[in-house]
């Protein structure tokens, strides 16, 4: 028989002490808990409200209310541990697509031997099991059955609706003053709640199929891009030789020279800035900011849009689990050894499985460097830069490579340079300008490093291009403070930030280099996502046909983020204007198709190549 003043007591008791453990296992602090939940009441309730759905479906599951209670602590208590734990391995919460990782999950083990681990992790067994000894004490109070499916089906439901963000729902989520801060997760997290900031983002595992899209649509689109495939639109300087082409993504990097406020003791970028004089340079807008370089890295190798995904979503993670055509197949197919570099762990990012799915015929990870210099806790981007050098040396064949550096990852107030040579004058607190001058020396790093690559290829008889740029803005502070204090943005709520400072806030530098004598261009904005094929336009090769149809977009909407698009004469839109939405919409079909659809646009073009190749193969 059901005792209604227990459960009622159950239903008041057992939510707030889910979501009050839950924060204090995540943020691992009490202190920073009640702070959080004294500021964001409404919030701490919504994130109640879901404990409390996850106890009634078990409850309903089960039918003992204190088995249900106990089953709660483990499953929401363990979500959180995790996420403490891979934020201070990785610095990123956990997200709903981790649980299909197993190799992350394994690399938090070493953390879990830790005494700080085995109190958590006693606190949370200790209490689970004395809730589980407790319903085992008690007499059996489990309701009808009517009652349980009754309990499972709207508590489901509810569940349900978080994690797709019903309509009806919004309403309430809006009055709670949340805010989902897709482009900073660890925010998302400690604004919103743990529970609310993880349900919110299972919306993010879904991509919607575009209206358009059907086999006549996607057979008429090949017919359409089969006429753009042709001759290139540039030459290289020399057609005798493939030039080795090699893509450096500097972790980070950016000109902090363009802090309006701020002045330096010397340049800290000489060599970028001399390129940006002397050769092709411009400024990429990156989807990301301050983080989720895999997500810049996803469009640059494949020509795709993160526009077009859901917010928050990590491609690499969720996505990627079929062969899919890259730069680095493209190369391959030209006769190129393709090879990836990252100077950090294999597993970072699932990039041991998406660049075999992408098709480099090789991945060096941290582990295959020799004894190498550290700056900080990583690997130096000389190092890289060495290791570049030796592959292209040990190849017969022309290289393609793309390098991650990971020296200059923030967050950057842990003084891992000592005394930073190069000072700053301008920033009002000590703790910005010591966050600044640490992150500058960082990019002056950055900056040698590509020094040193011009000075080896500039005595090398072989053509070689290097493409370098940054993934993203580095993460200054809280709430942008650097960029706030130095008036590059006008306030540290990007919620207000005018589009003009948005774009400004996306927006990182890129330079190519080369021994071939390419005549300089100026390209003020270009998205990650069309820097393939501009590369390939400029060093005289071929582009594949969705690589042609990008080359053509790039030419109507040179910028294209989910908040921010713009027009070919610089305009700003905080939406697709209607004089391209034809346009970027035949693009978004075309990543649909190639990446969840049933390729058929692929499979058309096979057939009119084929057919377009036969008289001359019967001649």
């Amino acid at each position: 028989m059901v005792n209604p003043v227990i459960v009622a007591a159950a239903l008041l008791i057992v939510p707030v002490l889910l979501v009050v453990g839950m924060e204090v296992l995540h943020r691992g602090s009490l202190h920073e808990t009640g702070t959080w939940m004294a500021s964001h009441p409404k919030l701490a309730l919504l994130n109640g409200l879901l404990a409390m759905l996850v106890f009634l479906f078990l409850y309903g599951l089960v039918g003992r209310l204190f088995m249900a209670a106990g089953l709660s602590v483990l499953l929401l208590s363990m979500v959180a541990l995790i996420s403490f734990f891979k934020k201070k391995l990785i610095g990123e919460p956990f997200f709903p697509w981790d649980i299909f990782l197993n190799k992350e999950s394994m690399n938090i083990l070493p953390l879990v031997t830790s005494r700080e681990a085995v109190l958590r992790l006693v606190l949370v067994f200790g209490t689970a099991i004395a809730l589980f000894a407790i319903g085992k004490a008690m007499p059996r109070m489990s309701p009808r059955w009517l009652t349980r499916l009754t309990l499972v089906a709207v508590c489901g439901f509810g569940l349900y609706a978080f994690g797709t963000r019903a309509a009806w729902l919004n309403a309430l989520v809006d009055r709670a003053g949340m805010n989902e801060i897709v482009w900073n997760q660890q925010e998302n997290y400690g604004e919103n709640g743990l529970a609310l900031a993880f349900t919110m983002n299972v919306k993010n595992t879904i991509v919607p199929r575009p209206p358009g899209y059907s086999e006549s649509a996607m057979a008429g689109l090949a017919d359409s891009l089969n006429e753009l495939v042709g001759a290139p639109k540039a030459k290289a300087a020399s057609q005798t030789q493939k030039p080795n082409v090699i893509f450096i993504m500097n972790e980070a990097f950016w000109d902090p020279t363009l802090l309006k406020n701020v002045k330096f003791s010397e340049d800290p970028l000489p060599t970028v800035h001399r390129l940006q004089k002397e050769m092709t340079s411009g400024f990429l807008l990156s989807p990301q900011f301050g983080g989720g370089t895999s997500n810049v890295e996803f469009e640059i190798l494949s020509g795709q849009s993160m526009s077009f995904m859901p917010a928050g979503s990590v491609p690499y993670q969720q996505y990627i689990s079929r062969p899919l055509p890259s730069l680095a197949s493209y190369f391959k197919s030209q006769g190129y050894a393709s090879t990836a570099i990252h100077s950090y762990e294999r597993w970072f990012w699932n990039r041991e499985n998406v660049y075999r799915y992408m098709g480099f015929d090789e991945f060096i990870s941290k582990e295959g460097f020799d004894n190498p210099v550290n700056k900080g806790a990583f690997i130096a981007d000389d190092e890289v830069s060495r290791r570049i050098i030796q592959e292209v040396e040990e190849n017969e064949e022309p290289t393609f490579i793309y390098a991650v550096t990971m020296q200059n990852h923030g967050p950057y107030d842990d003084n891992r340079y000592g005394d930073n040579p190069i000072k700053t004058e301008g920033l009002q607190t000590a703790e910005a300008k010591n966050t600044l001058e640490t992150y500058v020396q960082g990019a002056s790093d950055a900056d040698r490093s590509l020094q040193l690559l011009i000075d080896h290829f500039e005595q090398s008889d072989e053509p070689t291009v290097i493409v370098f740029y940054g993934d993203h803005l580095p993460m200054l502070g809280y709430d942008y403070d650097v960029y706030a204090q130095a008036g590059f943005v006008s306030t540290g709520r990007s919620e207000q930030w005018s589009l003009e400072e948005l774009k400004s806030m996306h927006s990182v530098p890129f330079v190519m280099w080369t021994n071939e004598g390419l005549p300089k261009e100026h390209v003020p904005t270009l998205s990650t996502s069309f820097l393939g094929a501009y590369v390939l336009n400029r060093i005289g090769l071929e582009l594949p046909a969705a690589w042609a149809y990008n080359a053509e977009l790039a030419q109507k909407t040179p910028g294209l983020l989910r908040n921010l698009v713009v027009d070919s004469s610089g305009q700003l839109y905080a939406e697709v204007p209607p004089s391209v939405q034809e346009d970027v919409e035949i693009y978004r079909e075309l990543q649909y198709d190639e990446m969840f659809g049933h390729q058929y646009v692929a499979k058309y073009l096979s057939e009119l190549m084929a057919a377009r190749a036969a008289p001359s193969s019967g001649g």
